[in-house]
């Protein structure tokens, strides 16, 4: 008797003991990503655009140094959700000419830094724009179909997590060039539009799980600080935030409604509240500094005004934010990542 009630605890236990284990992501084969330099990890290294990072100190914090072609000090979103999902460390650029067809089965990232949905965004940057990142999608899923049969890209396209980040350069620097055709607020809701008819071609395509992250506070980066903010207070430029928030404000009703008329998921994820309270309360997150990138003088290094020769780069990255003038660390994508993964990723399974 003694020994069944042992044998019975000790079955128990390791019920609890499992119970207690994460468990594998089964239900989502790969992570495709569309947008912009949140999301490129190194689409942009062959280009010709100055929207270059590969080189020091990019990369200081990313396995092993390497300066990858990530807008970053370590690794981006792309890399921290396919993580996240159980699928892959890092995420793989679409244009690594490396690349071989089982590279590909765990998921890629289509995205360019310095692009948009306003196509002239990606003109005048000279990066690849979101639309041209579909006609990618379009050869990787006939690269897939190829190498591994109908079967496999099917399951991909029904199961796979799609995506989509961009606005911030279209509502910083594109509405410029465009102030003369657009009011802040129609520019905002030309985007949403144009974000929205973006998931509709992405679904089209096949994709059945589509996530879309809200623009970011965009005005509290600290490029728009140092140049908008005042020479010494340099707060947020509050006129571009508004933007950002029109933007969002378009775009989630509409993302719900497409959502409730489409087959599969259609996710509207809030990136704004997360990263504005981050800035806003930098303690609160275990971070020092938010006004100021990590690189140089933080005030407004980007790309190659981040260089391995400027003498101010800081040694703690993770106490910062941000890690240029524009993008944050990794550690601050963690945070976020974390936040919404949480929040959303039910919804997906």
């Amino acid at each position: 008797m003694k020994l069944r009630i042992l044998c019975l605890a000790l079955v128990l236990l390791a019920v609890e003991a499992n119970a207690a284990k994460p468990a594998k992501n089964t239900t989502i084969p790969s992570l495709i990503v569309f947008g912009d330099s949140i999301m490129d990890t190194g689409n942009n290294n062959n280009l010709p655009t100055m929207l270059k990072c590969n080189f020091p100190p990019y990369g200081k914090d990313y396995p092993g140094g390497l300066a990858t072609g990530r807008f970053s000090d370590g690794r981006v979103p792309s890399d921290l959700i396919a993580e996240k999902l159980g699928l892959a460390k890092t995420l793989p650029a679409y244009m690594n000419k490396n690349l071989k067809p089982e590279d590909l089965l765990k998921g890629i990232t289509f995205a360019s830094g310095g692009t948009g949905y306003d196509p002239l965004t990606a003109k005048i940057m000279k990066v690849i724009s979101v639309w041209d990142q579909l006609t990618y999608f379009k050869q990787y899923i006939a690269t897939i179909k190829k190498h591994f049969g109908e079967e496999k890209a099917q399951n991909i396209l029904d199961n796979s997590f799609f995506v989509v980040v961009s606005s911030s350069n279209d509502l910083a620097h594109t509405y410029l060039a465009q102030s003369f055709s657009y009011s802040r607020t129609s520019y905002a809701n030309f985007l949403a539009d144009s974000a929205v008819k973006f998931v509709r071609e992405l679904h089209k395509l096949g994709a059945k799980k589509i996530g879309v992250f809200s623009a970011v506070p965009v005005g509290c980066v600290p490029l728009q600080r140092t140049v908008f903010g005042g020479i010494f207070t340099r707060g947020c430029n509050q006129p571009l935030n508004n933007m950002a928030k029109q933007f969002n404000a378009r775009l989630s009703p509409a993302l719900d409604a497409l959502d409730k008329e489409l087959d599969g998921v259609i996710l509207y994820i809030d990136v704004y509240d997360t990263l504005y309270d981050m800035i806003q309360h930098p303690k609160k997150y275990g971070f020092e500094v938010a006004d100021r990138g990590c690189c140089g003088t933080g005030a407004l290094s980007i790309s190659y005004m981040c260089n391995s020769l400027h003498p101010f780069t800081c040694s703690n990255s993770s106490s910062y934010i941000f890690w240029d003038s524009y993008h944050p660390t990794e550690r601050a994508y963690q945070v976020i990542v974390d936040s919404l993964l949480e929040k959303y990723l039910s919804k997906l399974v």
